[in-house]
């Protein structure tokens, strides 16, 4: 085996691991105005290094960040001089084995005027070294193509109703499914009905030629 097929195979390995290696952030879509409790999760460490910490930094347009108690981390709150939360640090009480997963949670409210991403800058640290998932894609770049990107949650206007654009999309679908619902039902029972009537017509006809032959006997 040649040594270019060799480092051709080891990358071809290599290359699905580096592309799961990352922070990642559930839900990735918020509402503007509105509140969600956001959660950061990794399954894999520095270099196979296990994880020791993680630290979140928050990015304009929050109005509020209230980290989730948990017994496998210790919490450590920065804050700005506006008085709000600027980074969140989760120190293991146990470091994460690496290929085990990992996850810290906080509670976040968005601003009306909230931007149309939000991006949370995340430092794993590990036992051994650390890495600093902070990139961001520029436009029309794939973010998937990054080797570090920073977790981002995508932010959808919020509709006169209070629900985000895509919310009002559904009831839209949702109205218009239940209008051809009751159209269809509106055609049945007219078919039915125009069914009824005809039944009845032929039931006063045969009755009448009835009459008429019973009338006839008698006669």
């Amino acid at each position: 085996m040649t040594a270019g097929l060799v480092g051709g195979t080891i990358l071809a390995l290599a290359l699905p691991a580096m592309a799961s290696a990352h922070v990642s952030v559930s839900p990735d879509e918020l509402t503007a105005g509105d509140h969600g409790v956001l959660t950061f999760s990794f399954a894999h460490g520095c270099e196979n290094s296990p994880t020791t910490s993680l630290k979140v930094t928050m990015p304009e347009g929050l109005a509020s960040v209230a980290p989730t108690m948990d017994s496998d981390w210790t919490i450590d709150i920065e804050k700005g001089d506006d008085g709000l939360v600027s980074a969140v640090t989760y120190t293991a009480i146990a470091p994460v084995p690496n290929e085990l997963r990992g996850a810290v949670s906080m509670a976040v409210g968005l601003e009306e005027d909230t931007p149309d991403s939000l991006a949370f800058p995340v430092v794993q640290t590990c036992v051994e070294g650390s890495t600093e998932w902070t990139q961001l894609a520029e436009d029309g770049e794939d973010p998937h193509s990054l080797d570090a990107p920073a977790p981002v949650v995508e932010v959808v206007a919020a509709s006169a109703d209070g629900h985000g654009e895509h919310g009002s999309a559904d009831e839209a679908e949702d109205a218009d499914t239940a209008n051809s619902e009751a159209a269809d039902d509106a055609v049945f029972a007219n078919a039915l009905g125009t069914a009824l009537g005809a039944g009845g017509l032929v039931a006063g006809i045969a009755a009448l030629v009835v009459s008429v032959l019973a009338y006839r006997r008698k006669a």
